[in-house]
């Protein structure tokens, strides 16, 4: 190129602004393109965009806010703060208030990150792209990148557009992001099909991909969101976050409540108009059984039960980003696991190798390598596949630096997608040749004899094969065929042993990979995946885009399956987004993945999925009892109030001392009993079905038994202190019996088979330090006169206090002799 060209190529860049680099001439050989005049360009840009990744909408501070009161349970409670408001019944509508507030700011502390998978996206793109530009190579902003540039690529280039491959000199790219392709994709400017999949399109390069080697030149085809990372994009953002199994089994014992809730209220309103009480006593009779009703404190002891999971997730390495993650992850039924780095150790690892000699195959592998292992044997530069040979032949002692030193290089013909071999001339006249064995046999003389059926044995095992020759002198032809070397990514040792407690425990693991299908199974079948006589079509999906991948979560999702997806590439993200629960790998994950997933595992470890389900579990469990140890309550005061209200007696207990009672007597309990630890049985038994409602029959049966039990004991004792005259001490006989009834239960609410000191009475030492604590604070309104005028109680001596206490110990009693008698039964 001349200097008027040169000239003129400086002339029009400074008129459109000064250039990010200075312009370079570029020996381009050949036919290819000089690429775009910086008038084409800039026309281009304002047709076809800037090279970005459009970013999502993401929520506003107040937007999760307010996602923090759509559930019915938290609009009834607003609803009653209200009308306590409202009648002037101000203790009443703050301690409801609190419990509502508390709630949404736990809520909003551990949900309020904004939704980034989008904006990650963005990142993996190059900020700096080598462009020609008339004629000359210049380095721009990758954002301006336009369909029609010619890319120029090197080693460590992160690629800035879609582009067909132009030239290719040993040009390998990273596309384990996109494809989930475990090593390094050769790459030739050969064209293949425009349908191929992706992992098959070797003539191209894809944005947000790295060069591991070689050199090339390309042509950008597609640019933003018409690339294949844009095409995630627009599958991400057209997935959506499923309501949690905890949320929905939630929400139906919620409305269950309120239509029971209302329909009581109402019927005890007509019965009060009817008999011609004034409108404020029915109201705040009304009030007394909606609050009754309501278990007040059922918000706060879920997300607390949420909240205390995340804190042992977290010792066991698994982030939680979303609370009710936790307990849906003890759903799960099937668990759609990526292969590489999750199943397996995400290295190349030489597995067999096959020949007369081993250590001379290990010691070519070496001495024709370009790769360099560190000084701790393990991490190194260089392709993953040359450092799997490094290794190999350091754990035979042979080292590359000392054959570097005894033997240097004379003449290297590097690898290349299209003679598929690599040859070192050395100083002792050897030549050291590895390449694929189809390339390596017809020039190989001697040593060949059983090398096809090595390979088909080794490739039938999912191993990727290269084959190792020397010879003597410069030329690559009459080589002795040393040996076949076999590697894999192999699998984690602890993954094997998680797949197992996975299958023990009901849980179906499904592997998906864009590795081959023959490598995928080959792993499936070591890993206990695939067994003998199952269909690996169902088990193992290979060769799988983001879309395939997306595609399968929603079709087990489809079939009633709860799905968890880990991933840790760009591809994986939509449907990580789209299953129950995204898992995501924290090592060697993508930022989009780990914004996009509800779990982050830190060590990158299958295993700890299989741990966390065991906590999943636990927690689902801890939370339907401790509801079923509410709900008993709430059932046993409001049968009370409303017997009361139909024989025409008083309010046995009035709208504050209903609040105290849901709120400490039973509230501070059902916060230890949320807090019993897991039972190593969990995971021996399958999942709960999907379609299993929290509260079954078994569960409202024993419900209304208890509940029906509590309000017969209290409505007894109330009517024995005969409320029409001495009305405050009845009340303050029945609020005590029913307070004393509530806290000795908890200890029988741990366990639905066994008596409390079967599970151990010092097991969970917060429940029994609630309890006394509880019990404490109810004697000590009593000798306050303060506290007795603010509740509307009157005076007890000592030996009403104890009967109080021993008939409170009636409904306890009688449930844990229920566990004795059915296990009687039982046999």
């Amino acid at each position: 190129m001349n200097d008027l060209t040169s000239n003129a190529v400086r002339e029009k860049t400074s008129q459109s602004g000064p250039p990010l680099s200075e312009p370079r001439p570029v020996n381009v050989a050949g036919a290819t393109p000089l690429g775009l005049s910086q008038a084409e360009a800039a026309r281009r840009l304002a047709e076809h965009g800037r090279n970005e990744i459009q970013r999502e909408q993401t929520r506003s501070p107040w937007g999760v806010m307010l996602e923090q009161f759509r559930s019915p349970m938290i609009v009834l409670l607003l609803g009653a703060c209200g009308v306590s408001a409202m009648l002037g019944e101000h203790a009443d509508a703050i301690a409801i208030g609190a419990i509502v507030v508390l709630n949404a700011l736990i809520g909003f502390a551990q949900e309020f990150k904004a939704e980034r998978a989008l904006l990650a996206l963005r990142s993996m793109t190059a900020p700096r792209a080598r462009v020609m530009r008339d004629g000359y190579a210049v380095q721009l902003p990758a954002a301006e990148v336009v369909p029609g540039d010619v890319l120029l690529l090197e080693a460590g280039d992160v690629v800035a557009a879609d582009a067909r491959l132009l030239e290719a000199h040993a040009l390998a790219t990273n596309e384990a992001a996109l494809t989930g392709e475990s090593v390094p994709v050769d790459k030739a400017a050969v064209p293949v099909a425009a349908d191929a999949p992706l992992a098959q399109r070797t003539d191209s390069v894809f944005l947000g991909t790295a060069v591991t080697r070689g050199t090339g030149v390309a042509e950008v085809r597609a640019t933003g969101m018409n690339t294949e990372l844009g095409k995630i994009a627009h599958l991400l953002a057209s997935t959506s976050d499923t309501d949690t199994p905890l949320e929905q089994r939630l929400e139906r014992v919620t409305r269950t409540l309120l239509v029971a809730c209302a329909a009581i209220v109402v019927l005890v309103a007509a019965l009060g108009l009817w008999r011609g009480q004034g409108w404020l006593a029915v109201l705040m009779s009304s009030i007394s059984l909606a609050v009754a009703a309501v278990p007040e404190g059922l918000p706060a002891v879920v997300t607390i039960a949420l909240a205390l999971g995340v804190q042992r997730m977290a010792a066991r390495h698994a982030l939680v980003r979303r609370l009710q993650a936790v307990e849906t992850l003890g759903s799960a039924t099937v668990v759609c696991t990526d292969k590489t780095g999750t199943l397996t150790t995400g290295t190349m690892e030489v597995r067999e190798v096959w020949g007369a000699n081993p250590h001379a195959v290990l010691f070519v592998s070496a001495a024709c390598c370009d790769a360099s292992l560190g000084p701790d044997g393990k991490e190194g530069t260089g392709d993953p596949t040359e450092l799997a040979l490094l290794r190999a032949a350091l754990a035979r002692g042979i080292h590359r630096e000392e054959i570097e030193r005894d033997r240097p290089r004379v003449a290297v013909r590097p690898f290349d997608s299209e003679t598929k071999r690599m040859s070192v001339l050395r100083a002792d006249g050897a030549l050291y040749v590895k390449g694929a064995l189809e390339v390596l046999l017809p020039r190989c003389n001697a040593g060949t004899e059983g090398a096809l059926e090595a390979m088909r044995m080794l490739s039938g095992r999912g191993l990727r094969v290269l084959a190792v020759a020397r010879g003597a002198g410069p030329e690559e032809e009459g080589l002795e065929l040393l040996g076949l070397v076999g590697m894999a990514d192999p699998p984690r040792p602890e993954a094997v042993t998680a797949v197992a407690a996975a299958r023990a425990a009901g849980v179906r693991t499904v592997m998906i990979t864009g590795d081959s299908p023959e490598t995928a199974q080959a792993i499936g079948r070591e890993l206990g995946i695939l067994l003998p006589g199952e269909d690996a079509a169902e088990r193992i999906h290979a060769r799988v885009t983001a879309e395939d991948k997306l595609r399968i979560v929603r079709r087990w999702k489809e079939r009633g399956e709860v799905v968890a997806m880990t991933g840790d590439g760009v591809n994986d993200a939509p449907a990580l987004r789209e299953a129950h629960i995204g898992i995501a790998m924290g090592r060697t994950g993508t930022e989009v993945t780990r914004e996009a997933a509800d779990l982050v595992l830190t060590n990158d470890n299958f295993a700890t999925i299989v741990t966390a389900i065991r906590e999943g579990r636990a927690i689902y469990e801890n939370i339907r009892k401790t509801l079923v140890y509410l709900l008993v309550g709430n059932v046993g005061e409001l049968m009370l109030m409303f017997a009361a209200s139909l024989v025409g007696l008083p309010l046995p207990l009035l709208p504050l001392q209903l609040l105290w009672i849901n709120l400490v007597t039973d509230s501070l309990p059902a916060l230890a009993l949320v807090m019993d630890p897991a039972r190593a049985e969990l995971l021996s038994r399958p999942p709960r079905r999907p379609d299993e409602p929290m509260l079954g029959r078994s569960q409202w049966h024993h419900i209304l038994l208890m509940g029906a039990l509590e309000a017969a004991v209290v409505m007894g004792v109330f009517v024995w202190a005969d409320p029409v005259e001495h009305v405050e001490r009845a009340r303050a006989l029945a609020f005590s019996t029913l307070v004393f009834a509530e806290l000795m239960r908890a200890f029988a609410a741990r366990s639905a088979t066994r008596i409390f000191w079967e599970v151990g009475p010092l097991t969970n030492r917060l429940l029994l330090g609630v309890v006394l604590f509880s019990a404490g604070l109810q004697l000590a309104i009593y000798e306050l006169p303060a506290a007795r005028a603010l509740f509307g109680l009157g005076e007890l001596h000592l030996w009403e206090l104890g009967l109080a206490f021993a008939l409170g110990l009636i409904p306890a009693t009688v449930l844990e002799v229920s566990k004795l008698v059915r296990r009687w039964k039982r046999g």
